[in-house]
């Protein structure tokens, strides 16, 4: 398992990473580390953009709203990306939130909401996605942020997916008693990069399960006996797809 450094506060900051670099500081990020935390100048700050590594910075405020990072050294390089699409039917505000966040911390590289029949949320504010993803990111030291995309229908989001990524998605009317066993089998071929579905909590309509089930490769896989929320769904079938067939092997 990577050693990650958790005693210095970590920031998301789109510029580019070089040694000697002087960043400036949003407003919000000024007052977290002068106002919140209250940071000594000079204080160490943990950095990222999600390309260039993990960097050791310095923090320079100047005056109480202005404040800059001063770049040292590289502390982590950045880590090769996985190819791991999580495509979900989007919830109501908070626990969606908490959705994006978990798959961030699960390893998901992409982010697709999809509009299904039963879709509870009407919009989605991607905005909203990405700074959670971000805000995940920061708290677990992770430094390849998902690209967030905008919502689709479902019947976009699977012809969007290329010919060779494996769509597994959960369905509660599959009759798959070993979840990890049905993903397992996959490994005697070729890895193929993974696209992982979530449905809405009323399930997929017939017609969707209709056009799921027609899609090659594919697998439908139920998470146990139970009935889980999506949000917990999210959690349960990305840490069975990472344990069977991605990076927890």
């Amino acid at each position: 398992m990577p050693q990650y450094e958790f005693r210095s506060p970590r920031l998301f900051v789109a510029s580019p990473m070089a040694a000697g670099a002087r960043l400036p500081l949003a407003a919000a990020q000024t007052h977290y580390l002068a106002d919140v935390l209250r940071l000594k100048p000079a204080s160490a700050v943990l950095v990222f953009n999600g390309r260039d590594g993990e960097w050791l910075a310095r923090f320079e405020p100047e005056g109480r709203r202005t404040a800059y990072l001063t770049l040292e050294h590289q502390a982590r390089p950045q880590p090769a990306s996985a190819d791991l699409h999580y495509l979900f039917a989007p919830l109501k505000r908070a626990r969606l939130d908490y959705m994006v966040q978990k798959a961030v911390e699960m390893g998901a590289t992409r982010l697709v909401p999809v509009m299904t029949r039963f879709t509870q949320a009407e919009r989605v504010n991607t905005d909203r996605l990405r700074a959670n993803a971000i805000e995940a990111a920061e708290q677990c030291g992770i430094l390849v942020l998902p690209e967030i995309a905008d919502p689709v229908p479902l019947t976009a989001a699977i012809a969007a997916l290329e010919g060779d990524r494996l769509l597994v998605f959960c369905d509660e009317s599959a009759e798959v008693a070993d979840p990890i066993a049905a993903l397992a089998a996959r490994r005697a071929a070729a890895p193929l990069p993974i696209a992982v579905l979530i449905g809405p909590e009323g399930g997929f309509a017939e017609e969707e399960r209709a056009l799921l089930l027609a899609r090659s490769p594919g697998v439908r896989l139920a998470l146990g006996p139970r009935i889980l929320r999506a949000d917990t769904a999210a959690v349960a079938a990305l840490a069975v797809v990472q344990a069977a067939l991605g990076d927890w092997r």
